[in-house]
């Protein structure tokens, strides 16, 4: 199935199941945002959790905040987002659609990294156990001639968004023959800046109200909180300050679901190091970050770094950590050193002294800064998009049947255990019931008694419950119940008392936090 059609398949399925809803449906919708249904909250706080203690429970100087959404507006003039936050947009005079132009070439040299990977294929097909994928990298006519147009474009690219070179992004766009998407013409605009915060007025009265605006990033309030924290704390350098909140950004072109939207979260950690020794850092979060998304479990390959070439104002190293989304490798969390630019910015635009004294060399400095920054709606879109499968299975008539089912963590999993009774008679459903006030207090369960065993086992699939028990007449018999494994389809027979300890094992969340 190409991977287009899974990620179709994904989306319906985000709704049928209670995970994701279209904002404001009944009115047909608001672009680009979107609701967290019944499941979809609990996976969310889920994953919020998993972030939020692999921070602040393991790490003794990383501390938490959580900052106003409402700040004054001098501080996105002192972060630069005032002036500096912007995107390239391009207009199909035809379709009178609007693109990201930056985007439209990143999608063009996908497309090449695409023929060569489709040309290394068909040279694996055909010399098979011999085939020689660098060897053929390196020597093959059609993949060298597609590299060299990718690393022109590349090049031309990397210069003009450097230099923020509007007429040139344009003519890439035009010597590449890149067409819309929805008329095919190559009939554009010239290129613009757009700047994504959203604004808003704040005051009593519309006469007195200050243009404000809505925080397109957590970071910000992390710095101009650097002083309460560190004095209140006691904090000595290096620590960290973690928060996870809403940003807000005005995407035009917003697009691919959850990976982009106006409305989002963000889990952001800013680590306030000693000027010189930031890269070692940099390089040290690095590999926690990917740490952490390896102890999911889902496939290595599917990981990887990616260092920006173009920096932002604030940085002098960065990089992303990708995932293999069916859309393409993207970004998921970007780490970044961003030297000591948002201290000292606030310092200079509040004439407040925002430094650091350090007593065992009685030098005092300004701190440089490394971020982790990290969305999670991306990261539930990347957990989601990991845990999807359609399998084929033997049904219990030995008939070949298809189950979808969604193989989450089970730490992270928004069920955690689903009871049903065989039948609703003979004290089965009050038995079932029973074993749910009992569990309930350690973990999230369900009870179910509608439909068949079978029909209720797929349900559970979908909405990825890593376990379900089943009562049945034995049950009432010698308190033991079958317990049937989601990944598997396995059952075993067990004991009621032993449940607990047999569920807690796999599902809690401190069995993830141990690999990291």
């Amino acid at each position: 199935m190409a991977q287009e059609d899974v990620f179709k398949k994904l989306t319906a399925h985000c709704k049928e199941y209670g995970f994701i809803f279209p904002s404001s449906e009944i009115y047909d919708g608001l672009g680009a945002v979107y609701d967290y249904g019944q499941y979809g909250v609990e996976l969310k706080n889920n994953i919020r959790k998993y972030w939020w203690d692999s921070m602040v429970l393991l790490n003794e100087n990383i501390v938490g905040l959580d900052s106003a959404i409402f700040m004054h507006p001098i501080i996105w003039k002192a972060s630069g987002h005032v002036d500096a936050f912007n995107d390239p947009l391009i207009d199909n005079k035809d379709s009178k659609k609007r693109y990201r132009a930056d985007m439209l070439i990143e999608d063009q040299m996908a497309k090449y990294e695409a023929k060569i990977e489709k040309e290394v294929e068909k040279g694996r097909a055909r010399f098979g156990s011999q085939f020689n994928e660098e060897q053929f990298r390196t020597t093959n006519p059609r993949v060298l001639a597609v590299a060299e147009k990718l690393e022109n474009l590349h090049h031309r690219f990397v210069k003009a968004m450097n230099d923020m070179d509007l007429p040139a992004i344009r003519q890439i766009i035009l010597d590449e023959e890149i067409v819309c998407p929805i008329s095919g013409s190559r009939n554009w605009t010239d290129v613009r800046q757009f700047n994504l915060m959203f604004s808003t007025d704040m005051g009593s009265t519309a006469e007195s109200a200050s243009k404000i605006y809505l925080r397109p990033e957590t970071a910000q309030g992390i710095f101009v909180n650097y002083l309460n924290v560190q004095k209140s704390g006691r904090m000595k350098i290096p620590f960290g300050i973690a928060q996870v909140g809403k940003a807000f950004r005005n995407e035009i072109v917003a697009r691919q679901f959850l990976f982009r939207m106006r409305e989002f979260e963000q889990m952001e950690m800013q680590y306030f190091v000693t000027p010189g020794t930031e890269l070692e850092w940099f390089d040290h979060w690095k590999t926690v970050r990917m740490k952490w998304f390896r102890a999911l479990g889902f496939p290595e390959e599917n990981y990887r770094f990616h260092d920006h070439e173009k920096l932002a104002h604030y940085a002098n190293a960065a990089t992303d950590i990708e995932y293999k989304f069916p859309f393409g490798f993207k970004e998921v969390e970007g780490i970044h050193s961003r030297t000591d630019f948002d201290l000292a910015s606030h310092q200079k635009f509040s004439g407040k002294k925002i430094q650091y004294f350090d007593p065992d060399t009685n030098q005092t400095f300004i701190p440089y800064v490394v971020e982790t920054s990290i969305g999670l709606d991306r990261m539930f879109l990347h957990v989601l998009s990991s845990a999807y499968d359609e399998e084929k299975i033997t049904n219990a008539n030995g008939e070949e049947d298809e189950r979808v089912v969604l193989r989450l963590p089970a730490a992270l999993a928004p069920v955690k255990l689903a009871v049903f009774p065989l039948v609703r008679k003979d004290g089965l459903s009050e038995k079932a019931r029973a074993i749910i006030d009992e569990l309930k207090y350690d973990f999230n369960c369900q009870y179910e008694e509608k439909d068949s065993i079978g029909r209720r086992y797929r349900r559970q699939d979908a909405i990825g419950t890593p376990y379900c028990i089943t009562v049945d007449h034995q049950t009432m018999s010698d308190d033991t119940v079958t317990i049937r494994y989601r990944d598997t389809m396995k059952q075993d027979r067990v004991s009621i008392p032993h449940l607990r300890d047999i569920i807690k094992e796999k599902v809690d969340l401190s069995m993830l936090l141990k690999k990291l």
